[in-house]
Formats: structure tokens, C-alpha cells, sequence
């Protein structure tokens, strides 16, 4: 298929989709050079095997699937052209991508009253990794909150139809990406001791 052939609105959408394609790509490199550089600390002799995971890790886990799960819904309700219940579900979807936030904060206090910070003399290698991960997923989950803003915003503003909706698209694999990312994360931080 040739790239430069197409109308200008097919051009614009295949280079939106590129874009995303990029930008996960470039976050799948980055998260897998911390989490090798995880692996490779976890041979030193200060590494500590013994923590667990805060509890609140495993909710917010529950919160950004579930948000993936009315993510799909939402999409689906558009492409039958039930609009209101589309934006429903986005409602939805943005207030389990927030109580997902919430929770990993939660997590974060865990570990401070369990005695483990990000940096000091109290710290380990392998809590600051931790925090480090979890933080930095925070982050990507933020612009992921914002990008759902935008869609629920252009759904009341009837731009998307079941024919028409590039935006929403791109919005939910994003958001898919981040979902299928934290739960390697988790999986990850459980599984390398």
C-alpha cells in the first residue's frame, strides 16, 4: 500500500495512527530498559526480596482492566449508534481511570508507612525502582486521562458516528496499551524477586 496515495483525510489518519504507533513503541523501549535495569540490580547484595506489593496496587489493577472492559463498551455503543450510552460509558471509563490513580497513591503510602521511601537512608534499590515504574506509568496514565477528556468532549459534541471515529479509536488503544502495561508491570514486579 502506498502511503502517499489517498484523499487528505486519509493521509491525516493513517499519520494519527502512526503517531500512536510511535509513541507506544518509544514507552514499550523505555519501560523495558527500566525494567531490565530492575533485572540486572536485583544481583546486587543490598536488593531486599522480601517486600510485598501494596494491596492498593492490586485494586487499582481491578480498576484500569475494568476501565479497558467499558473502554470497549463504549466503543461499541457508538458503532450501533447509541451515542448517550457511548458517553455513559466513557463517564464510566474516566472515573475508573481516576479511582486507578487513586489507588497507586494509596499504594505509594503503603510502602512510606511500611518504612520504604523513593530515595534516603531508609530506601532500597528495589522500592525506588518500584516507585520509579509505578510513578512514571502514572504519568502516561494522566495523558491518558486527558485523551478520554477530549473524546467524551468531541462525543457530546456529536463528532464521532459509528462511521467516523478515528479519535475514539486511537484514544482506546492507547488506554488498552496502558492497561496491558500495568499489569506487566505488576506481573513483573511480583514474578523478579
Amino acid at each position: 500500500m502506498d502511503l502517499t496515495q489517498g484523499t487528505r483525510k486519509e493521509k491525516s489518519d493513517r499519520a494519527k495512527k502512526m503517531m500512536l504507533w510511535f509513541g507506544i513503541v518509544s514507552l514499550i523501549m523505555a519501560f523495558a530498559g527500566w525494567t531490565s535495569a530492575y533485572i540486572v540490580s536485583s544481583k546486587r547484595e543490598d536488593w531486599i526480596t522480601d517486600i510485598d506489593l501494596p494491596e492498593s496496587f492490586y485494586m487499582s489493577t481491578a480498576m484500569i482492566i475494568l476501565s479497558s472492559i467499558t473502554y470497549m463498551l463504549a466503543k461499541k455503543a457508538l458503532k450501533n449508534e447509541a451515542k448517550k450510552v457511548c458517553v455513559t460509558w466513557l463517564w464510566i471509563t474516566l472515573g475508573l481511570a481516576i479511582a486507578f490513580v487513586v489507588f497507586q497513591f494509596s499504594g505509594f503510602s503503603q510502602m512510606v508507612a511500611q518504612g520504604y521511601y523513593f530515595t534516603g537512608p531508609t530506601s532500597s534499590i528495589k522500592m525506588s525502582y518500584i516507585f520509579l515504574i509505578a510513578a512514571v506509568h502514572i504519568v502516561h496514565v494522566v495523558a491518558g486521562i486527558i485523551s478520554l477528556m477530549v473524546v467524551i468532549y468531541n462525543q457530546i459534541k456529536g463528532k464521532y458516528s459509528s462511521q467516523e471515529h478515528l479519535g475514539l479509536s486511537l484514544g482506546a488503544t492507547f488506554w488498552h496499551f496502558l492497561d496491558l502495561l500495568w499489569v506487566y508491570l505488576l506481573l513483573f514486579m511480583l514474578l523478579v524477586d
